[in-house]
């Protein structure tokens, strides 16, 4: 089953405003989604650059988020878990929390944000990795949603 992934902030194929990025103050953008399933227990949200030149980059592990919780906030505190429950997992930058998109200047790369609908609470600790998280997805999705922004650094942003 397919979830309706949106933002606020920016529509599907458009660029993520640079508040977003770390050529502005690399908060969380604002997400919410529609259409889970009744028997959905728990989320799991992530955010991946799959244009990075070493493969793809992990932004965001969140997951255990309460069924009842249809949308983020702007600017989700990086801590291993934030009020209204869930937890956080390491990005590839090796922090807790969203890590901004901040990729080499020229070529804009892709940032998907996906959502999970799960039939169950995740038996991961806070702190999971992207790979615990997709094994404990495993089995465990009744549906699926991604909202994609795009980003491009140009020299007059650069810092």
């Amino acid at each position: 089953m397919a979830l309706q992934v949106t933002s606020m902030a920016f529509r599907e194929g458009e660029a993520l405003p640079a508040r977003y990025t770390c050529d502005g103050d690399g908060v969380s953008p604002p997400l919410a989604w529609a259409g889970a399933p009744e028997a959905t227990e728990s989320f799991a949200v992530l955010c991946e650059d799959p244009d990075a030149p070493r493969g793809p980059f992990i932004h965001w592990v969140l997951y255990n988020l309460p069924a009842g919780i249809r949308a983020l906030d702007e600017g989700v505190p990086p801590q291993e878990s934030f009020s209204g429950g869930g937890l956080q997992g390491v990005n590839t930058a090796l922090g807790i929390g969203y890590t901004a998109p901040c990729p080499p200047r020229g070529q804009a790369h892709r940032y998907q944000f996906r959502v999970f609908a799960l039939d169950q609470r995740l038996d991961l600790p806070p702190r999971a990795t992207h790979a615990q998280l997709m094994r404990a997805l495993y089995g465990h999705v009744l549906g699926e949603g991604r909202l994609t922004g795009v980003y491009a650094r140009t020299e007059e942003r650069a810092a």
